[in-house]
This record gives C-alpha cells, structure tokens and sequence, in this order.
C-alpha cells in the first residue's frame, strides 16, 4: 500500500485565496497585529510568514519587533494599546517569550475577540464547551481538521464512529484537536508520555494526530493499515549527507515507514504547516467580521 500523500500547501493556497474573496466581498479589510519579542530564528520566520499571507489576503498587516529586554508591563501597554485600536481585528503574540515574562498572563491580556490564535480561557472554555461559533479556534488544530475531512473525501469515507488517536495532551494541539473531533462524532483517545504501550493504543487509530514533538518518533508499525495520519511535529535533525553543519526538517512520524501502511499521510514540511497560518488568516476575518456585526464566513 502506498499512502495518499495530502498537499498542505496547495490547501493552504485555496483557504487563503477564498479569505481574500470573502474579505473583498463582504468589504472588510481585517487588520492583524503580530508583536515579536526577541529574535528567536524560528519565531522570526514564522512572523515573516504570517505577514507574507496577510498581506496576500489584503489585510491591514502589523509587525512589533520589541527586543529581548521588554518587560512584561511594556508588552502589556502594548497589548491594552492594540486591544483599543479599532483598525486591528486580531492579535497575535509569537511564541515563546523571553523567561522573564509570564506567558499565560499575556495571553490573557488579549481581547478575546482579538485572540486569533485561540489560546485565551474564554476562547479555550467555549470550545471545550462545544460552542465553536462564539469561540476562536487555536489554528492548527483547525487547520488539521481541513486536510483531515480532505483525506475522508479523497478516501470516500466519513469521520463519524471513527477511532481517532492523539499522541500529545498540549494546549496548543492535543486537546484543541480533541474537541474538534469530538465534535465531529470520533471515539478519541489522547495519547502521551505515560501512555502504556503508546504503540499498540495507536496502532487502533483510524485517524492518527501525532503532535509530541519527537523527530519521527511515530515508526511505521504504530499505523494501523489505512489509517489517516496528521502529523504536526516540526523537528530540525541533523543532515549530515547535505554536509556539514546541514540539517532538514521531519515531523514526529517517520514518514516513509507510514506512508507504506497509511491510507492517507500528511508530509513535513509540506503538510499541517502552511495550514495554521491559513486558519490564521481565516480567524482573523472571522474576528473582522463580528467586530461588525457580520456572520463569520465559511471558509
């Protein structure tokens, strides 16, 4: 067997191309707000990325580079000065900060409303109440449910009674992704550390999420045959057949073991990845359009 490969790329491509569309014709012209602390290389990347979409989407775009000496009060007047801004619909603060300031009490700042990266508690908790259209999703895990209902319609089936397994209990993906599912009527089991036998509690998946962190850690006889795998993990692992000092990026499954059981497999890079920044933009619409008073749009 030969897994069906999903292009998250080119997923990605459409959902921003249908929120640019959206936004245009509903006459909306989201403003987002991405502040950077630090010059952490990977989180410089991702910033750079997240502006490159909101710009191709027309969105009013904002970058705040602070350096690694900003204290917590001084990101807080900010988040209260963006809170306030009218022009800007979304807010999102990169990940990690620097040690000397409190994560959770910054993300806590944020307007809920603004929160389009969906880690605010009243965001989290109408989510995990079941109420997805008042609340603000986390994007990769959203992202995760469109390559997901993807692979069910290129495969012809459907998520309902689905066994679905989630290696990782993160706030940001594991238990985001669990509700979704949920919701989507999957018996789902989420998987970690401690799990007793991890591989033969994943080998029953017939929707696999690995979201653990591990480079490859995920090996082809934890799939069960035809299983639908999402793998979200972005590892850098040395590369020394590119040469020296060369590294390359793999996820937490290792994906040419799966791709030979799997029904249906995600790849790194080029899976999951562009789709968090897709639903990025997509939230930030979502935020623009209740800030007037519009029904969010389907993307």
């Amino acid at each position: 067997m030969s897994a069906l490969v999903l292009d998250g790329a080119a997923v990605a491509d459409a959902t921003i191309a249908r929120v640019a569309d959206a936004a245009r014709a509903l006459g909306l012209t989201p403003g987002l707000a991405v502040v950077l602390v630090g010059s952490d290389p990977a989180s410089q990347v991702y910033v750079g990325a997240k502006g490159r979409a909101a710009k191709l989407c027309g969105f009013h775009s904002v970058q705040h580079t602070l350096p690694e000496t900003t204290s917590e009060a001084e990101l807080l007047a900010l988040i209260d000065d963006l809170n306030r801004d009218p022009a800007i619909h979304g807010i999102l603060v990169q990940l990690p900060l620097p040690k000397a300031i409190d994560s959770s009490r910054v993300l806590e700042a944020i307007d809920p409303a603004k929160d389009v990266d969906g880690f605010h508690p009243v965001n989290v908790g109408l989510a995990a109440s079941g109420v997805f259209e008042r609340a603000l999703i986390p994007c990769t895990p959203a992202g995760s449910m469109i390559l997901l209902d993807r692979a069910c319609e290129l495969l012809g089936r459907k998520l309902d009674g689905l066994d679905a397994v989630i290696i990782g209990r993160s706030n940001i993906v594991g238990k985001p992704m669990a509700q979704l599912l949920l919701a989507r009527n999957c018996t789902v089991t989420i998987a970690h550390s401690r799990t007793r036998d991890l591989p033969a509690v994943a080998a029953r998946a017939d929707v696999l999420v690995a979201a653990v962190g591990r480079p490859e850690m995920v090996r082809g006889d934890w799939v069960k045959p035809g299983a639908i795998v999402i793998d979200v993990g972005i590892n850098r692992i040395p590369a020394p057949e590119k040469g020296e000092g060369k590294t390359r990026l793999v996820g937490d499954v290792a994906f040419d073991e799966a791709a030979r059981v799997a029904g249906a497999i995600t790849p790194v890079p080029g899976g999951v990845g562009k789709m968090t920044i897709a639903m990025l933009m997509a939230n930030t619409l979502t935020a623009a359009a209740r800030a007037k008073g519009l029904a969010a749009p389907s993307v």
